[in-house]
């Protein structure tokens, strides 16, 4: 079984530069290190309803999608509020999460030397973030114990870097270690002398001929080592990448004035 995986990335601040995305390369990283790949990504701001129709794409796609960013208790956090209309299902305070909300609330207390009030407005705010649409499963925090959620295949967690990756990681090993990931390699060479409008017949001829196999080209024009040039590879099962890339680098021979190397 196989499935493809998703990441949604919420926040103003990474549109306006304010904050770096971390998500996309570490989410990139922890699904290959279990032999994934990350299918799609898609980065929106704080506005509700571009993330309620994300969100909406997202619960319908059959995908394994991760969401970070927007679930805390603040007026720009609307991933919860979003994710509840998406589903056209009534927001609840988790029994779970409630708890773990506590637990939290009573260490910092602690920390500080002062009493834990539970009724007090501060105390009573913090636990909007256990509020998650019905039917949610909790997502364990190890970094400070307030939960994220997860409803089928869609999984929320935090903005924070230091909570989402790992919370992103304990998904994939406690919700989907049975996933068989798609055998899957790439090869490649690098064209110098060429134009992509002149390598896309051959490019075209090795998908035509070798169903699964996708080609790509990444066309260079400063590199500091190589120069100018075309890196241009096929990605697929091994077998049929194998053939793919022998049939490659034969129409590339028949390209008059073009050289290619695979260093």
């Amino acid at each position: 079984m196989s499935m493809a995986f998703g990441l949604i990335v919420v926040g103003d601040e990474i549109l306006s530069g304010r904050r770096q995305d971390k998500h996309l390369t570490r989410t990139i990283e922890i699904l290959a290190a279990r032999g994934h790949s990350l299918a799609w990504c898609e980065v929106i701001g704080d506005d509700r309803s571009r993330i309620t129709a994300t969100l909406k794409r997202a619960f319908a796609s059959g995908d394994v999608v991760f969401s970070c960013g927007g679930i805390g208790a603040t007026p720009d956090d609307h991933t919860r509020q979003c994710a509840a209309a998406a589903l056209e299902r009534p927001l609840a305070l988790h029994p779970e999460a409630k708890h773990l909300i506590e637990l939290r609330m009573q260490e910092m207390a602690a920390e500080k030397g002062v009493a834990w009030e539970p009724e007090h407005p501060d105390n009573i705010h913090r636990l909007n973030m256990g509020v998650f649409p019905q039917g949610a499963q909790i997502i364990p925090n190890p970094y400070n114990r307030i939960p994220g959620f997860s409803v089928g295949d869609v999984h929320f967690v935090p903005g924070f870097p230091v909570m989402a990756h790992p919370m992103v990681e304990w998904v994939l090993d406690t919700h989907y270690p049975h996933l068989k990931p798609e055998p899957h390699v790439e090869k490649a060479v690098y064209v110098f002398g060429g134009l992509e409008a002149q390598l896309t017949p051959l490019m075209l001829q090795v998908e035509e001929r070798f169903g699964g196999v996708r080609i790509f080209s990444l066309p260079s024009v400063d590199h500091p080592q190589r120069g100018k040039h075309i890196e241009l590879g096929v990605k697929g099962a091994p077998e049929q990448v194998a053939l793919a890339f022998e049939f490659l680098q034969q129409g590339l021979r028949a390209v008059p004035g073009l050289r290619f190397s695979t260093e």
